[in-house]
């Protein structure tokens, strides 16, 4: 009996310890930032729990999914949207921003913190005069390339589409690869295709042939002839290698050259702490000056127009927009900050920081493009059958089937 008495008695603390912490934590406003980026919940946890801590008023919890994309679009459908969203400036932002489900940014002081280049793109990519994200983070598209190995060969960094290819060829006849191809992946295919198409016709051809009024049959053979020329400066496998496969032999010096994305810095160096890593913008042309960096917003901030708590969010996006914050998010991340005055310091890409200085950048072209299209698949199946004419035919006639159902 007095056993059971004693059970009841612990059983009234627990409940009241839990009432009590449920009280506390129910004085708190919660926000969920859901974002989709795996390899940057790390970063994204650190500067949250700083968050957490530097305040008694808001709880940020992050949710961070596999497949995210897929689950924002399956949480927009049951209408249960966080309250923030990070995610990048693709096809699926145009759609959701396009929907209506994003709080309006255009005229918020937040926007006054970031590079007009970037909220300029937010426009282009959505269609629409609205500015309904902030971006946070930029990354570039480029080709990185083994120091060690150009000073052996005594390569200089090429600044044209034909010292490229003569780069490319030199590498070949000393023996070495001159392009790590990484193709068993689709989605690497589009990295040169990103840098030749943005370069040789520009993010305007989007806004065109959302009219109606070009083709890619008509603007894209040189894009596509291109993209072939590179592939005859592969390896023996090129679409038996997949993304993994390249970081990892890339950082142990098994090509000159790696077409890709500063987001793979951090896991070539995984593979390679002291991997000797350079990084200069793809040429596409025979005109240096006219060459732009593909550099693109990495991560953009929006807040559910349905959000309970909408100033709480925007507190919380101030916070991270803190060039202490940001600066720690970018360094970690190997990315770019769109705020003024945050530097990129790592020295693997030093050579792409007077292109953002400049303002010489371009947007990914396939931000443009409706994920419908299967643009990853539709160049990967081109770069294996070499077919120009069907590759352009099948870009426009998948365009257009998406264009039908819009």
């Amino acid at each position: 009996m007095k056993l059971g008495k004693w059970i009841a008695a612990c059983l009234v603390i627990v409940l009241t310890l839990t009432a009590c912490g449920a009280k506390e934590e129910s004085g708190r406003v919660q926000i969920e930032f859901f974002q989709n980026k795996p390899e940057a919940k790390g970063s994204f946890d650190a500067l949250i729990e700083k968050f957490n801590q530097s305040q008694s008023e808001i709880k940020v919890v992050q949710v961070n999914p596999p497949d995210a994309e897929t689950v924002l679009k399956t949480r927009v459908v049951k209408n249960d949207i966080p309250d923030i969203i990070g995610m990048g400036a693709t096809d699926t932002y145009s759609l959701l921003a396009q929907s209506g489900i994003f709080m309006d940014l255009t005229n918020n002081p937040l926007l006054s913190q970031v590079d007009e280049t970037y909220v300029q793109m937010l426009k282009d990519v959505a269609g629409m005069d609205e500015v309904t994200g902030i971006p946070y983070s930029t990354n570039a598209n480029g080709v990185m390339y083994n120091t060690e190995i150009f000073k052996e060969l005594g390569l200089s960094v090429p600044k044209t589409w034909d010292e490229l290819l003569a780069t490319a060829q030199k590498a070949k006849d000393a023996g070495k690869i001159p392009f790590y191809f990484t193709y068993k992946d689709d989605w690497q295919t589009v990295l040169p295709f990103n840098a030749l198409a943005s370069n040789l016709e520009g993010i305007e051809f989007y806004m065109d042939r959302r009219e109606g009024t070009v083709t890619f049959a008509e603007k894209y053979r040189e894009i596509a002839e291109k993209q072939l020329a590179l592939m005859d400066y592969g390896h023996g496998d090129n679409f038996g290698k997949n993304y993994a496969d390249g970081n990892r032999d890339f950082a142990r010096g098994q090509s000159a050259m790696y077409i890709q994305g500063t987001w793979a810095i951090p896991e070539i160096r995984k593979a390679n702490p002291d991997a000797p890593i350079g990084f200069f913008p793809l040429p596409t042309g025979n005109k240096p000056e006219e060459n732009k960096l593909i550099s693109g917003v990495d991560t953009l901030l929006a807040i559910s127009e349905d959000s309970k708590h909408k100033e709480e969010a925007q507190q919380f996006i101030q916070f991270l927009l803190e060039p202490e914050n940001s600066k720690q998010y970018i360094t970690e991340q190997t990315l770019f900050s769109t705020v003024e005055g945050v530097k990129q310091e790592d020295p693997a890409v030093a050579e792409l920081l007077p292109y953002l200085e400049r303002g010489q950048v371009i947007d990914f072209a396939d931000h443009y493009i409706p994920a419908a299209v299967q643009l990853n698949s539709v160049i990967q199946s081109f770069l294996q059958n070499r077919d120009i004419d069907g590759y352009l035919k099948k870009l426009d006639t998948e365009w257009d089937k998406v264009a039908d159902r819009r």
